[in-house]
């Protein structure tokens, strides 16, 4: 009982370390928006998020504007778009977008 327990522990953080998310980052027209491309449909239905109050029923979208300087998330299918002020500068805010993305699916296990 207590080695199938073991074994169980094992293989769970096993899975957790070996599941990776696939996610590519676009240009768009836009010089204020980013597409991330995720490696699934994840998406029913599109989602339109342009405030953080709008945001709120959405956990990943909440944390999205949690990052600051966005305003505007639109998720569909199997990607992401990200609109940013345009004072704000696209590299650290890219890779902490990124990591909220691939942080709550990998904790949510959507698309997995």
């Amino acid at each position: 009982m207590i080695v199938d327990s073991i074994r169980f522990l094992i293989a769970y953080d096993l899975a957790a370390i070996l599941y990776t998310m696939q996610l590519t980052v676009q240009k768009t027209p836009n010089p204020n928006a980013l597409k991330f491309v995720l490696s699934a449909k994840t998406f029913g239905q599109p989602l339109n998020f342009s405030s953080t109050e709008s945001a709120a029923a959405h956990p990943l979208a909440m944390r999205l504007f949690a990052v600051g300087n966005i305003y505007n998330v639109f998720m569909a299918q199997d990607f992401i778009t990200v609109n940013k002020l345009p004072q704000a500068a696209w590299p650290a805010l890219e890779v902490a977008i990124q990591a909220v993305i691939v942080d709550y699916f990998r904790n949510n296990r959507v698309g997995a």
